[in-house]
């Protein structure tokens, strides 16, 4: 039986968190919007993640007005953002009461998904955002955030996959950050995930190891529902793979994304000169579009390596970064084995 294939397109927010610490400005893809939203995209990724903290802190945006726009611009796709649980969008817990008003203003301001993640995978520290979304009506995914150690095998995946289709999840991610999933550990996650909860599930994995085209097609075959991928100008790298490729992969299979390659060439023509712009301005480092299988060591999340590396920059020790790379894995040891989330 045929089973189209969704796509989330990342390339609004992730795609550049990853690559340029995310620094896209909003007047830079405003003028693209309206093509996109007729492409038939399962969701467009757009807000939440670095995006509220960068448009405060270094574009002088109104990340609020950010999300408006978008919302004008694309009737007819699903917006969806990344939200950090009980961190929402900061670097620490907030009241209950905080999260629910949060949730709730993005909800009311344009965002139809919430991709909730918490560091820790601990589901205690979901459980207040899931509520507040399910109450004001979105949908929830309650992401994994997937790492390697020594405790996290399938059976912790599928424990904590109950957990969160218990709370109230809508539907699962698997979130690879920082590009650890291998293609065929990725079918045997899948098909356990599967028997596990009925809920549809999604996979999003960051290039940096060079495996997660291969990572996204097991998943797919194994009975993933819904794929996240960067338009091309800004995917590989530290970011995900590109969404023509897969969608020109899929095509004329049982899994046909149903996406036309012609107009996505619209949207890549469009991408191109931005991509060019910041690797002549700096902004973009060819460090980030390379790929380096020492992840599946460092266990580094692509939108982590993009803002270290500038961060080692501004201190002048970028000529540190493989040190502080090789240091990353005992440092983690040390901790516990926490998982690494940007």
């Amino acid at each position: 039986m045929a089973k189209k294939i969704g796509i989330t397109e990342t390339v609004l927010r992730d795609a550049h968190q990853s690559l340029i610490a995310t620094r896209m400005r909003t007047d830079e893809f405003v003028d693209i919007l309206d093509t996109m939203d007729k492409i038939g995209y399962h969701s467009l990724e757009c807000w939440g993640g670095a995006t509220f903290d960068s448009c405060l802190r270094y574009l002088n945006e109104d990340p609020w007005e950010r999300l408006r726009i978008i919302r004008k611009k694309c009737p007819n796709t699903k917006l969806q953002m990344l939200f950090r649980g009980q961190n929402m969008l900061g670097y620490r817990h907030y009241s209950d009461e905080l999260v629910d008003y949060f949730v709730k203003k993005s909800i009311d301001n344009g965002i139809d998904i919430l991709r909730i993640f918490d560091a820790l995978n601990d589901v205690r520290n979901l459980e207040t955002a899931i509520n507040a979304a399910n109450k004001y009506g979105g949908h929830v995914q309650a992401a994994i955030s997937y790492t390697t150690g020594p405790v996290f095998d399938t059976n912790y995946y599928c424990h904590y996959a109950k957990q969160l289709e218990d709370a109230g999840a809508n539907s699962i991610c698997i979130k690879d950050m920082a590009g650890l999933l291998t293609p065929y550990g990725t079918y045997d996650l899948v098909k356990a995930l599967k028997e596990t909860v009925k809920i549809p599930i999604q996979l999003h994995s960051h290039y940096t190891s060079g495996l997660a085209s291969m990572v996204l097609l097991k998943g797919i075959e194994a009975g993933v529902d819904v794929i996240d991928t960067a338009m091309s100008p800004l995917a590989m790298g530290t970011s995900h793979p590109a969404t023509e490729s897969m969608v020109a992969a899929l095509k004329g299979t049982e899994y046909d994304t149903g996406l036309d390659l012609k107009a996505l060439t619209v949207v890549r023509d469009f991408f191109a000169p931005l991509r060019q712009k910041y690797l002549d301005s700096g902004l973009l480092d060819p460090k980030m579009l390379g790929v380096d299988a020492n992840t599946l060591l460092y266990q580094v999340p692509g939108g982590m390596l993009s803002n270290l590396n500038s961060q080692l920059k501004q201190a002048g020790k970028e000529d540190k970064l493989e040190e502080v790379l090789a240091e990353v894995p005992r440092v983690r040891k040390d901790s516990g084995y926490p998982p690494l989330v940007t």
